[in-house]
């Protein structure tokens, strides 16, 4: 797959992991792992990435003695998961068009 197309599609599914709530990141890994294995440090550094984007932010809280950063979606991380929905509909009419003689072959 092309590096740059994985790239935002991991990117839309953490914040479609922080949408309904602020998380923090073994949460994240363990609420994607159903879907999609992701290593920690693939995950901070989209995380990171989203943070500097404005896509998400960040505060940090004491749990357990340790201090625990939460993240929670912005609007313009809102925004990128409805616009992903839109261009998934696009991306869904080229694979019909790629795939549609595979049909016919069958």
């Amino acid at each position: 797959m092309d590096i740059q197309l994985k790239r935002g599609l991991l990117d839309v599914c953490v914040l479609a992991a922080i949408r309904s709530e602020d998380s923090y990141g073994y949460k994240i890994i363990k609420d994607m792992k159903p879907y999609i294995e992701l290593s920690e440090s693939t995950l901070y550094t989209i995380l990171k990435r989203l943070e500097t984007a404005n896509m998400l932010t960040v505060r940090t809280v004491e749990h357990g003695g340790r201090l625990r950063k939460y993240y929670h979606i912005t609007d313009a991380g809102q925004k990128r998961i409805a616009d992903f929905k839109e261009e998934w509909k696009e991306m869904m009419s080229i694979y019909q068009f790629v795939t549609k003689e595979d049909d016919v072959n069958v």
